[in-house]
């Protein structure tokens, strides 16, 4: 027996084998409770044709190969492949992508839908009615049109076609590289002006960015692109757009007249882009300035997460509840310490926090060299004689007074020396020390973005990485004590002598600076919620000014 007959007789086999396994198959599906469905009878179909047919194949080596495959109990038929990686196992990735009528072939299927989508924009233009039914359609035919376009391959440019090519060309036409782009641009530009007649603006902006690519000399594209950004009200963008036209043809009507339209808004734009970018220097000078300072003189800086969910609908408690679990460190003031002009010493944001009346003060400028004593007595003066009462309206006990108030800071980061080698796992409420000086930039960069300092799309960008950040923090609690209903005991404090300076509690080996702000709590010594918190709160140290001795 020779080698041929030899494969004819394994591929008959092969194929009997094929057979009884797809009898086995239909008999299972018939003896199921509900019968075979529709998909058991597609694929029986397909099976069957496969095996009775046996035809398109280049060998029969690879008629072979796919008769086995069939038998694989992985095997999926490209019919029914329901995503990209399915359709390449089934081996006819290419044959099924490709796939067109008799007569059709890419680069005719993209010349026809592109005149289609032109028909369309002429019939809706004519249209006395006003019917928009004909732009989409159009923008569908330009779709279509690009999905062909995608399907062409292009020839060289040294490409040099051969009779029977030029013949077939009113069939299977042929394109080089650069007649291929531009002809997409057309496209692409093209579909944008359906999205303009349909007043989908971002589509407009999308499809003439696109055009562009293909072909940065496309006049139209940079108009309905400049058209795009004027209705997205993105003035810059509309500014740019226009000049780029000109570029290409400086006499252009309408991109003129579109220019004196937005010469105003346009320049308005671009000057606040340059406030934007020298404010965003000079913030960023500053915040290496402040970490610089802070290293040098052993001050620690921690951080708050700036959002308080991972998701829009994961909280139904409102903004009220939202904020309310960042204690006392939301929101962010967007200050930072400053350097002062004379003498060279330095400045901090401070904030003087009442729990027991649910109140504070913010001090924007506080000198580390002032006692804290010395701006309690301003705020909260002794009463004089024949003067009961203080000065507060929300002080109805007549309490806060300079020498009746208890003073206190937080500890935060327990179990965090501040040198990397271990990093705690940290409730996502709780305070985060910054490490490094990357870190406090990111920070406060994201701060002001979500203030607004950078436009919508920048506060969207960095509530998004705030998003992020929170959610590994969850995550990494929840995998440590599984569940973020197991929250760490409350921070224990130090209490700050009033005669201390700011330097000192700055300077105090427990005290982290969270958000560049010093947040002190102030308590009236006899009062129920100062014995309440200390209850809660374990008072591990105190700070003593510098001139009392021990």
């Amino acid at each position: 027996m020779n080698s041929v007959d030899a494969k004819q007789q394994q591929r008959d086999a092969l194929v009997d084998k094929l057979k009884a396994t797809k009898e086995q198959w239909d008999a299972e599906a018939d003896a199921s409770p509900d019968g075979p469905d529709e998909t058991d009878a597609l694929l029986s179909k397909a099976i069957e044709m496969a095996i009775e047919q046996g035809k398109g194949w280049a060998s029969s080596e690879e008629r072979e190969k796919y008769l086995e495959t069939l038998l694989d109990d992985e095997f999926i038929p490209p019919l029914f492949a329901e995503n990209e990686e399915e359709l390449e196992k089934s081996g006819l990735k290419d044959a099924f992508t490709t796939l067109h009528n008799e007569g059709e072939t890419p680069g005719k299927n993209m010349l026809e839908f592109k005149e289609k989508g032109n028909q369309s924009i002429a019939f809706g233009k004519k249209n006395e009615a006003g019917n928009i039914q004909y732009y989409r359609d159009a923008a569908n035919h330009y779709y279509e049109a690009i999905h062909w376009a995608n399907r062409i391959v292009p020839k060289d440019e040294d490409f040099v076609p051969t009779i029977e090519e030029l013949n077939d060309q009113d069939i299977d036409p042929f394109f080089t590289e650069k007649e291929l782009d531009e002809i997409r641009s057309v496209i692409h530009s093209n579909c944008a002006m359906a999205h303009m007649l349909l007043k989908n603006w971002g589509f407009v902006r999308d499809e003439a960015k696109k055009a562009i690519a293909f072909n940065s000399q496309n006049l139209k594209a940079w108009y309905r692109l400049a058209k795009a950004h004027q209705m997205l009200k993105d003035w810059e963008e509309a500014g740019d757009a226009i000049d780029s036209g000109l570029k290409i043809e400086k006499d252009n009507k309408d991109l003129l007249k579109l220019q004196k339209l937005l010469g105003d808004k346009v320049r308005k734009a671009r000057l606040n882009r340059q406030q934007r970018e020298r404010a965003r220097a000079e913030r960023t000078s500053r915040i290496k300035d402040v970490w610089r300072y802070c290293k040098e003189d052993s001050i620690s800086l921690g951080r708050v997460s700036l959002v308080a969910t991972v998701r829009d609908d994961e909280d139904d408690e409102g903004n009220d509840a939202a904020e309310a679990r960042w204690h006392h460190h939301y929101p962010h003031t967007g200050q930072l310490p400053k350097r002062q002009m004379q003498g060279g010493g330095w400045t901090w944001p401070v904030l003087f926090v009442y729990p027991s009346h649910h109140q504070s003060d913010f001090i924007e400028h506080f000198a580390e060299e002032d006692i804290i004593a010395l701006r309690m007595a301003e705020m909260f003066p002794e009463q004089e004689e024949g003067k009961d009462e203080t000065e507060m309206p929300w002080d109805y006990n007549n309490e806060f007074r300079c020498s009746n108030l208890a003073v206190y800071f937080e500890v935060h980061c327990i179990g965090d020396d501040g040198t990397g080698r271990q990093k705690p796992v940290i409730h996502p409420d709780s305070v985060e020390r910054l490490t490094d000086q990357g870190s406090a930039m990111r920070f406060y960069e994201s701060s002001r973005a979500l203030k607004g300092d950078e436009g919508p799309e920048m506060a969207n960008v960095a509530r998004c990485m705030e998003r992020k950040h929170l959610h590994q923090q969850r995550k990494a609690w929840i995998k440590k004590h599984g569940s973020l209903w197991a929250t760490p005991d409350p921070c224990p404090v130090v209490q700050v002598h009033p005669a201390a300076t700011l330097a000192q509690v700055l300077r105090h080996s427990n005290m982290i600076v969270p958000n560049f702000l010093v947040t002190l709590m102030l308590f009236p010594n006899d009062h129920p919620a100062h014995r309440e918190f200390l209850k809660e709160h374990k008072c591990i140290g105190i700070v003593e000014p510098e001139e009392i001795t021990h």
